[in-house]
C-alpha cells in the first residue's frame, strides 16, 4: 500500500503546524519542504474544509492547528485525505476477475488494511512530534528577517 503525495503532504503540514504555536505562511511550509506553493495551497484548503487546520488572510495570517495536536489521529488523517483505500479492484465490488467468488486474497487484503489503519489510529500528531521536537523545529523553521 501506498499513500498519495497529498497525502503525505498533508501530514507534513499538520506535523509542521504541531511545531509552532504560532501561525505559518504557506510559503514558509512549502519552502521548508521543497514543495510547491500551489500544490501545498490546495492540501491545505482541503485541511481546512475537513476542520484540521484555521487559515487567516492578510498581513497577518497564515495557517495553524484548528485543535490540539493530541486530539488528531493520524489513521482519521489518512482515510480523510485519501480518495480510495481499495489494495485491489475487487474492493469495490466492480471487478472482472474469474476467481473473486472464491478467493480469500480479498479478505486478507482488508484484514491487513484494516490492521494498518488501527496502527495509525494508535498515534496522534502529538506523538510524531514528541521525541524530535527540537530537532524538527530547527529543521523546519523559516527564516527570520530583521
Amino acid at each position: 500500500m501506498r499513500i498519495t503525495r497529498y497525502t503525505d503532504y498533508a501530514l507534513r503540514v499538520l506535523i509542521q503546524l504541531a511545531l509552532q504555536p504560532r501561525r505559518l505562511t504557506i510559503a514558509d511550509m512549502a519552502r521548508a519542504y521543497g514543495i510547491s506553493r500551489h500544490h501545498l495551497t490546495k492540501v491545505v484548503h482541503q485541511l481546512q474544509r475537513l476542520g484540521y487546520v484555521e487559515t487567516q488572510r492578510g498581513q497577518t495570517g497564515g495557517v495553524r492547528l484548528a485543535r490540539p495536536a493530541a486530539d488528531i489521529r493520524v489513521g482519521k488523517v489518512v482515510r480523510d485525505m485519501e480518495p480510495d483505500l481499495a489494495l485491489v479492484e475487487c474492493f469495490h465490488g466492480e471487478d472482472r476477475c474469474a476467481i473473486t467468488p472464491y478467493c480469500q486474497l480479498r479478505v486478507v487484503f482488508e484484514q491487513g488494511l484494516r490492521l494498518f489503519l488501527e496502527t495509525l489510529d494508535d498515534y496522534t500528531l502529538e506523538d510524531l512530534v514528541r521525541g524530535e521536537r527540537r530537532q524538527l523545529i530547527r529543521i523546519l523553521e523559516p527564516p527570520s528577517f530583521g
